[in-house]
């Protein structure tokens, strides 16, 4: 119950339970981060198991704050399957954008993700100072921002765009679980570039099997099933699909029989291998304490302005001894498109993979991607 109490000159006031008292003041408890990350490890166990398996590697500087941003990412990509209109979608990304505010102002919502990363960001700043946490707000709603602009499942006007779209979500991913280390590393940002630019395109392919299926009804609260607003959707950009001959309604009706579907989707896995290849090669030379070879493209940007000591190639080898489990995320890139040539670059019969484990562990031992 409500209490109140007798205040002289003032009659009676109100005085809120202390659950209320302290989520107004933004009290977190050891418990609430307990809670949280247990709900983020189960979401990402269930529903991105990639992700869940790599995070044992990601260095424990950055592991909640891993978690709780993969599990936002999660959220976010599923969010047109699991709202009714895309009305209530940007009021969602409205609530995240609203929460973010509210998490570097130091009072997060009651909500898992929040909780988790507000301690995060908190413990970021309690090894490495106020200033250590100035860019992942920016990265943080650029991230929301894209994921806003590209809820409504439209397809990609060009590969480039593609691109830029896995540069703003899945490369802005790495770059905030380095910075969260933290690390300031124009080349780890550089490499963090190339396999999010890799993932982001893997994760476009993954999704034609489930986009192009008509979309199945959402359930409410109440028990009642809603007709979900969402038509089906293939991703796969314009120009790529101009040039194969593809079209989208017969990949809607025909699903793998459409004329000129494996044919694109290989154009595009190209450009993800391209990526790998690229980071492959950067890393190789990094170690011997050479160049990256080429210049990166971000840098001068907002957030990618570097020190000279960010540039020094003599220290990038231990900076990637650091941070090599964040990497790691082009090992499951490339497992995936391993089994999406074994299946002929036929999106809807790539099988199930039960070699990453092994893949991460040649991985880490030999510390290549």
């Amino acid at each position: 119950m409500y209490r109140s109490i007798r205040t002289a000159g003032h009659g009676l006031k109100w005085t809120a339970p202390r659950w209320v008292r302290e989520c107004r003041r933004g009290i977190v408890t050891d418990a609430d981060v307990t809670q949280s990350r247990d709900y983020c490890l189960n979401q990402l166990k269930h529903s991105d198991y990639e992700t869940y398996m790599i995070r044992q590697f990601v260095p424990r500087s950055a592991n909640d704050a891993y978690h709780a941003l993969r599990t936002l990412n999660l959220e976010l990509a599923r969010l047109p399957e699991t709202v009714s209109n895309p009305t209530i979608g940007r009021l969602r990304i409205q609530f995240w954008r609203d929460t973010i505010e509210r998490v570097f102002a130091g009072s997060p919502p009651r909500e898992p993700i929040a909780i988790l990363l507000h301690s995060a960001i908190a413990q970021l700043k309690s090894r490495a100072g106020d200033g250590s946490a100035s860019s992942l707000k920016f990265w943080l709603l650029r991230f929301l921002k894209t994921r806003e602009r590209h809820m409504e499942n439209r397809p990609f006007v060009s590969l480039a765009a593609l691109e830029d779209y896995s540069e703003n979500t899945y490369a802005t991913l790495m770059y905030m679980t380095l910075a969260f280390m933290p690390m300031r590393s124009v080349h780890m940002d550089h490499l963090a570039s190339h396999i999010g630019k890799a993932c982001g395109i893997v994760a476009t392919l993954r999704g034609i099997p489930v986009l192009a299926a008509p979309s199945t009804p959402i359930q409410v609260p109440s028990g009642a099933n809603l007709r979900s607003t969402r038509s089906p959707a293939l991703l796969l950009p314009l120009d790529v699909m101009a040039d194969a001959g593809l079209k989208e309604e017969d990949v809607f009706r025909m699903g793998p029989n459409a004329e000129g579907l494996q044919d694109a989707v290989f154009h595009v896995a190209t450009r993800a291998n391209d990526h790998l290849i690229t980071a492959r090669e950067m890393l190789k030379n990094l170690r011997l304490g050479k160049g990256p070879d080429h210049d990166y493209e971000h840098e001068g940007e907002a957030e990618h302005v570097y020190s000279s000591a960010a540039h020094n190639v003599e220290t990038a080898g231990s900076d990637i001894k650091r941070g090599f489990g964040v990497l790691l995320e082009a090992v499951a890139a490339g497992d995936y498109l391993k089994r999406l040539e074994n299946a002929n670059f036929d999106p809807f019969k790539v099988k199930k993979s039960w070699k990453l484990p092994w893949s991460l562990w040649q991985a880490l031992r030999h510390e290549q991607i």
